[in-house]
């Protein structure tokens, strides 16, 4: 479960879940990421910084870390040298894709709208 309101996430600080989902999800990189690994399926760290060139390393390690807390991503290490490391959707990662599917829909449609 989420920590207090004071780490950001706590289930019981929420007027609704919406804003508990914003919370976990929200930011300028964290969609990104999960959408990207919608797309990609499987993305090894190196790849991200390409995907994303703009998101620093010390942002996207940061990110990466909070969506495997709250088990949206899945990281799997391979014994190798240098270490490699693939990220890939969880089973909660990917209920959120018709969400973000429905997102992506409306932001097409209102900057095409948008005057």
């Amino acid at each position: 479960m989420p920590e207090s309101r004071e780490n950001k996430v706590s289930c019981s600080n929420y007027r609704c879940e919406i804003e508990l989902t914003l919370e976990i999800i929200g930011g300028k990189w964290k969609a990104l990421i999960i959408w990207n690994l919608y797309l990609h399926n499987i993305i090894r760290y190196n790849e991200f910084r390409k995907l994303i060139p703009e998101i620093t390393q010390k942002m996207l390690t940061q990110q990466l870390k909070e969506l495997e807390k709250y088990n949206i991503v899945s990281r799997k290490i391979y014994p190798t040298v240098p270490p490699m490391v693939e990220y890939t959707l969880t089973e909660n990662g990917l209920e959120l894709i018709p969400i973000m599917q429905k997102m992506d829909e409306w932001g097409k449609k209102f900057v095409k709208n948008y005057r």
